[in-house]
Formats: structure tokens, sequence, C-alpha cells
């Protein structure tokens, strides 16, 4: 396995096997460390390209072999974190946490000089609360959490995930593992529940009583996590219809924070087959929702949960051309709004963007349809 720029902020990788997913989270797990500090200690400086700190700290890390670790900073941040203990690169992904620490926002910090930039986050840390708990991977900062006991829960990576496939395995049927992807603000991966097909029985008979055609369905589970306060560990009921990803909403959530444990998220997966019915539900609603102007509607929808217009166009003409201009229900507009995660998927997209996708187009399940559904011609 080629971990040798796992380093990099860039770095992503997809995983076909379970067991090089599962391996590849463990030896992340052995390469990051937690740790606290007082938030009012913490300094950032600026790293900038022929100054003299920076030749010294590329003399640093060339004599562990490891110079490319500043080569990437300088091409990325261009950021360390100075402790009393240590001097350490900031990966691209710890800046949401920085900011939040630092209690600061707005856009124009992404535009000021990175030297100035520094002084801004050195001025509001000097006044911060409490501890901050670094994480520490593949040598630069990832994240800098809250670290007093309310706030900041670390839920290993790799025991969230090895624990997900050791229940799927032994509580469904014919479980297979559908593939997994890592970068270093979150990672996710998908099982397929091929011999649970009770799961879908009254999904399947809906369709059949509104005469909708009944496509190859398989139910399937996504976990995805992230320990660079991007999102918790949550877990997706989904449903494949011919291959292509459905996603079904009503997600079992652990955010980390107050304490949250192992326990807990162990908790959740015992929640997963009712929540699978609750999931369903929300698809099995929109089959009697008649759409009147369904090109008008489904494109009223994808604008307000947030498709961008490219690919919502594309999918649009499709449905156009598959479905024409006569009357159709909900229902058939969401699986075709869904095509645009199958377009992701064919172009080459990340599968953490794929998977955010996911979440945008669940979004849909939840809008009031009528309100979209309006004659005219309607422009974007």
């Amino acid at each position: 396995m080629n971990e040798t720029r796992v380093y990099a902020d860039g770095f992503t990788k997809a995983f076909a096997g379970e067991n090089d997913f599962l391996s590849f989270l463990k030896c992340r797990t052995e390469k990051t460390e937690w740790r606290k500090e007082k938030s009012n200690r913490l300094r950032f400086e600026a790293l900038l390209r022929d100054s003299e700190q920076t030749d010294e700290l590329v003399d640093a890390y060339r004599e562990l072999d490891k110079e490319e670790v500043i080569t990437d900073t300088l091409d990325g941040t261009q950021l360390v974190l100075r402790t009393e203990a240590s001097c350490i690169p900031v990966r691209n992904c710890a800046i949401k946490t920085i900011l939040e620490r630092a209690r600061i926002s707005g856009n124009a910090l992404s535009k000021v000089d990175r030297q100035v930039f520094a002084k801004i986050l050195n001025y509001c840390l000097k006044v911060a609360d409490g501890q901050a708990l670094l994480k520490v991977s593949d040598d630069k900062v990832s994240a800098i959490h809250g670290g007093d006991k309310s706030e900041y829960s670390v839920l290993d990576m790799y025991e969230l995930f090895a624990k997900t496939s050791d229940y799927l395995t032994a509580n469904f049927s014919d479980v297979q593992y559908a593939g997994g992807f890592f970068e270093h603000s979150m990672v996710t991966a998908l099982w397929t529940l091929n011999g649970n097909s009770e799961l879908l029985e009254t999904y399947k008979d809906l369709l059949d009583m509104h005469g909708v055609s009944c496509r190859e369905l398989t139910a399937s589970v996504r976990l995805t996590s992230s320990d660079t306060g991007v999102s918790g560990a949550n877990l997706y009921p989904t449903l494949l219809a011919d291959g292509k990803n459905i996603p079904l909403g009503s997600p079992l959530k652990l955010e980390h924070k107050h304490g949250a444990s192992m326990k807990d998220f162990e908790n959740k997966l015992a929640m997963l087959y009712s929540q699978y019915d609750l999931a369903i539900d929300n698809l099995k609603n929109l089959v009697s929702i008649t759409i009147k102007n369904p090109a008008n509607a489904m494109m009223g929808v994808m604008k307000k949960i947030g498709i961008p217009k490219k690919l919502a166009m594309e999918v649009l003409e499709k449905f156009k051309a598959m479905h024409g201009a006569g009357f159709c229900n909900a229902h058939d507009i969401y699986y075709g709004i869904a095509e645009v995660i199958f377009l992701m998927q064919c172009s080459g997209e990340s599968g953490i963007k794929i998977t955010q996708m996911e979440e945008t187009v669940a979004r849909a399940l939840h809008v009031r349809w009528q309100d979209y559904d309006i004659p005219g011609e309607l422009k974007w």
C-alpha cells in the first residue's frame, strides 16, 4: 500500500478491500497523537519561503527524511504551531477548528497576508479560556478542539469502522463491504445488506401498488466520521437501486461532545435495523405526492437544497428526456435528482464530495414539494 505521501494535505485514498481499509485506519491511529495545551499559550507563525526560520525547519526535517512535510505546508497553509516543546506544521483541515478555538470568523481572513493572519490568531488566542486538544497526525496538526471535559470527545476512527463491520456481520445477512475512502478531514465506508430483503418489502409492495417499475434494490449502510470537526460518527441508511445510491435521510448521529464514547456508538448501531424502517418511510411518502409540473418542481427543489447549477441542469435534461412533460410523483423526481451522485462518481469526484452530495440530495426528502409545483417557464 502506497502511503508515502500520506503527510500531504491533499492526500486521498479509495479502498476496494475492507482489510486494506481497516489496516490503513489502524496505522493512522498509531501515527496520531492527542495532546492537551493551554489555549492561551498556543502561538502560530507564518512559514515564509526563503526565510531563515523556514530554512532551519527544512534542515531539521531533512535530517528526519521528512523535508516534503515542510514543502507541502509551504504550498498549503504556510503556518506552523509553536508550543513550549515543539514546532509543528499546520494542515489545511485544521483551520476550521483553529478559527473556532480563537472564536473568529469571516471571509476576509483567507485573504490577508499569512503573517497578519498568524498575528490575528495569536491576539485572539491570548484571551482564550480553557484547554485545547490537539490532534497531531502524520507530522502535522490536523485539528485543535476544545480540550475541557464537556467539549471534544475522541472516537478512534479505526475502532468506529471495525465495530461497524463486526456489528453488521453479526446482525445482518450476507453483508458485503462496498468501498471506503480516506482523506484527512473525513473517512467514509459503505456496506450492502444483501440478505435482508425484508427491509425493503413494504417499499416494493408500495411501488407495485402505484404501478412503479421495480428496480434491483439493495439495502445498504454508510458510516461517515471525522475527527477534524467536520462531522460526528454518523450512520446513514441508504438504498442501492440498479447499483446507484439513493439517500434515505434520517441518519443516526453521534457528536464528538459531552463525553461521547464507543459505548454510545454501539447503542447507535443497535438502533440501525429500526432506523432503516424509519428512513425508507421518507422515500415511501414521496410516492403519493402528485406533481403536475415535474421539470419546474425538480429545478426548484434542486436550487433550494443547494445542488450546483451545472449538475442540476444535466440531470434535469436527462429526466425530461425520460419522463416527458406529463404528471408524475415526487418519488420519480427524487430518483432523478439522485442521479447527480452517479454523475459525480463517473467524473471521478472524491468519496468525501460524493458523501456530502448524498447529504445534500437527502434534504429533498423533507421539502414541501407542492411549493415548487409551479406552471410556466422558470429560470434558475
